[in-house]
């Protein structure tokens, strides 16, 4: 298998601005934003039960026509204007997300806009088909590379970790000679290459040997071999920067 057609082994998605700045997104997958979306469920039904008992309050003031409507306006407003809100907003997130470490960014890593908030919520009628169960949104998600549901699509916009997980690692120690890669490498694969030295100490010895070998083509070699020869060229290519 050629080592250009390798899939990325996580969701980091590297952005390069057109300034020349590199930024990394790590994209979130369906499962914790089911779970922030079942808080901001939550979050909303309380603000239903807690409102709608001051408008009975009302009711027996102005009347039930008026507490219906009243009623139906803060349906409609928790549904729709509730997601905006939050997500243009300047932390660019619901309070389900940021409790879940999440946020909606452009896919270019930037802010997103109202007009964006808008047409990735407006959505989600779509996305909660069949029936609000939100099949077509779940089947958008992973059948996208980055997670984005038909809103996300259409919007220009992915759903990305806020903060990173603290992660305790040792370092890795030097290799014992440079090595020279044997064919020219592109600025991504060299980044890859001295990114799997810096990130090892983060995986057991066995784990490391799993993803060297994934480069075996370049390292000449698996298993221990071939993870030394891979530590010897970022060592290499640390060296020359």
């Amino acid at each position: 298998m050629s080592r250009r057609n390798e899939p990325r082994l996580d969701t980091l998605q590297s952005i390069e601005l057109a300034e020349g700045v590199e930024i990394q997104l790590r994209t979130a997958g369906p499962y914790v934003r089911v779970l922030a979306y079942l808080l901001d469920f939550l979050i909303r039904v309380v603000i239903c039960i807690a409102i709608y008992l001051l408008l009975m309050l009302i009711g027996l003031i102005a009347g039930l026509n008026v507490m219906q409507g009243l009623s139906m306006l803060l349906m409609f407003f928790l549904m729709f204007f509730y997601y905006i809100i939050f997500e243009a907003g300047k932390r660019g997130a619901s309070p389900g997300k940021r409790a879940m470490g999440l946020r909606v960014v452009d896919t270019s890593g930037a802010p997103i806009s109202w007009g964006q908030a808008f047409i990735r919520n407006i959505l989600r009628f779509a996305d909660g088909m069949p029936i609000f169960t939100y099949g077509f949104g779940l089947f958008s998600t992973l059948m996208t590379k980055k997670f984005q549901r038909l809103g996300d699509l259409l919007a220009n916009t992915v759903v990305v970790y806020d903060r990173q997980p603290i992660i305790h690692q040792a370092s890795l120690p030097p290799a014992m000679s440079s090595i020279a890669p044997g064919i020219p490498l592109t600025r991504e694969e060299q980044a890859a290459i001295i990114g799997f030295k810096e990130r090892g100490g983060m995986w057991s010895e066995s784990r490391r040997v799993e993803l060297a070998n994934h480069a075996s083509e370049l390292s000449g070699g698996e298993g221990v071999k071939g993870m030394t020869n891979l530590l010897g060229m970022a060592q290499w290519l640390g060296d020359r920067r």
